[in-house]
């Protein structure tokens, strides 16, 4: 019997040493500054916490598609699929008014490096150039060089048969090819597209397939042989990968359905400030000192175990929050803050429940097995109800109010594990020192 208490206590630690190798070592989410000014979170945060880019855009009509309501709803759709891509947290995109939406993206400092990547039509087009004629002013981009068409005598009237357009690519990628060194595009179409695909290039061997984003030509390969499985790959002009994987987010991410035109841009400081978040840390320090030598004071040496659970909960929280990527807003701190009272509540739940057994005269033993078993069900029903408000909170919100209910919602379920496991194999392990009534639990 002995010995499975202490295997618990065995794989308690190991996991409380993971979540420390999780949380701290990869990333340094906290770390103390060479000159006292607090703490310097290094977890991804928002844009109240880091500041970032804000931008205003405008829906454009043209001849072929108004910038009506819906295709505004689905350009915003597109520039969303482009910030997943981009691996960027905690965006916040709204409509204002019929036409404009407002795009603010924490952590990119550089207003015009965003406009390259969301603002963008993006309109990939595969061209059969033995019809296509190019107009004045379309530049031709070929082994890194491009060439301006010279002005015609007569206008020339643009012909092009679109073989395929990037609504048919499945997945594209940035590489370097293997031959050359250089930064290439690996694309690939999905269902018909690569049947086209096949079909064409087996009907055109020797000729050029010509592409085009945006009515700018960036690559004219000549079609080698049949190429089966819809698979294919952009090269020439890009200056470095960098550039490569910034076309295959837009490719990924889709053509926006109406252009779009910045009519404002700007670089915004953290709207919290390094000096509110400083006090905040602070603040949040003292309180869980406090908390710490309340359960000591009233619950003694389980009060101790019990702090220690407590600790372990917030590395494990943290340590989930990197995993998942998730970033740390003001109402993201929030959630965390209230999530610890739980995690506590639960503890005095427990011990309140063997002390109302130790009055009753029960053993030790008993006491602890029966105070368990009595506060499982309240701590039960009081987290389910918070999960069911931050699943809905997530649902229904947008931007910091989901980044409030992810840190809520995981941290419910954390300070369960906690407070029913956790602190339950500490007491269990702590054996004599929790045996004495009077120093065990200060009844």
């Amino acid at each position: 019997m002995r010995s499975r208490v202490w295997l618990r206590l065995l794989i308690v630690i190991m996991l409380g040493l993971a979540a420390i190798q999780v949380a701290l070592a990869p990333v340094r989410i906290v770390r103390w500054t060479p000159e006292w000014r607090g703490f310097n979170l290094q977890i991804n945060r928002g844009l109240d916490l880091q500041g970032g880019s804000y931008l205003v855009l405008e829906a454009q009509d043209t001849p072929q598609r108004q910038a009506t309501p819906d295709a505004v709803d689905a350009a915003m759709r597109v520039i969303e699929n482009r910030i997943d891509q981009l691996g960027l947290v905690e965006p916040t995109l709204q409509r204002q008014g019929s036409r404009r939406i407002i795009v603010e993206l924490p952590g990119i400092q550089d207003p015009e490096r965003a406009i390259e990547l969301i603002g963008k039509t993006a309109l990939l087009e595969f061209i059969d150039t033995a019809v296509i004629q190019l107009p004045h002013g379309a530049r031709w981009k070929a082994d890194g060089k491009t060439v301006e068409m010279p002005a015609p005598a007569q206008p020339i009237t643009v012909e092009k048969k679109v073989i395929l357009t990037g609504a048919d690519l499945a997945d594209a990628q940035a590489s370097f090819d293997q031959d050359t060194g250089q930064p290439i595009v690996n694309f690939q179409f999905k269902g018909q597209g690569a049947r086209t695909f096949e079909d064409f290039t087996g009907a055109n061997v020797g000729k050029y397939l010509t592409i085009v984003l945006d009515n700018e030509v960036i690559s004219s390969p000549v079609i080698r042989d049949r190429i089966t499985g819809g698979r294919g790959q952009i090269s020439g002009g890009f200056q470095d990968l960098n550039e490569a994987r910034d076309l295959a987010v837009l490719l990924r991410g889709g053509a926006l359905p109406v252009p779009v035109e910045v009519i404002e841009r700007r670089s915004v400081g953290p709207t919290l400030g390094r000096d509110s978040l400083d006090r905040s840390l602070r603040a949040g320090a003292v309180a869980a000192a406090m908390v710490f030598l309340f359960m000591i004071l009233l619950y003694r040496v389980p009060g101790l175990l019990a702090d220690l659970a407590l600790a372990m909960y917030a590395m494990l929280l943290m340590a989930a929050l990197v995993v998942l990527g998730a970033t740390l807003t003001l109402p993201g701190i929030a959630g965390f803050i209230l999530s610890v009272g739980m995690a506590i509540d639960a503890n005095i739940l427990i011990f309140e429940r063997i002390k109302e057994e130790l009055r009753a005269g029960k053993s030790i033993g008993s006491a602890v097995a029966s105070g368990w078993a009595r506060a499982w069900s309240a701590i039960l029903d009081s987290n389910v109800t918070t999960l069911i408000g931050g699943f809905v909170l997530f649902a229904l919100g947008t931007g910091p109010v989901k980044g409030f209910a992810v840190t809520l919602s995981i941290g419910v379920l954390i300070s369960m594990f906690t407070a029913i496991i956790v602190t339950r194999v500490f007491i269990d392990s702590a054996g004599g020192a929790v045996r004495s009534k009077q120093v065990g639990f200060g009844v």
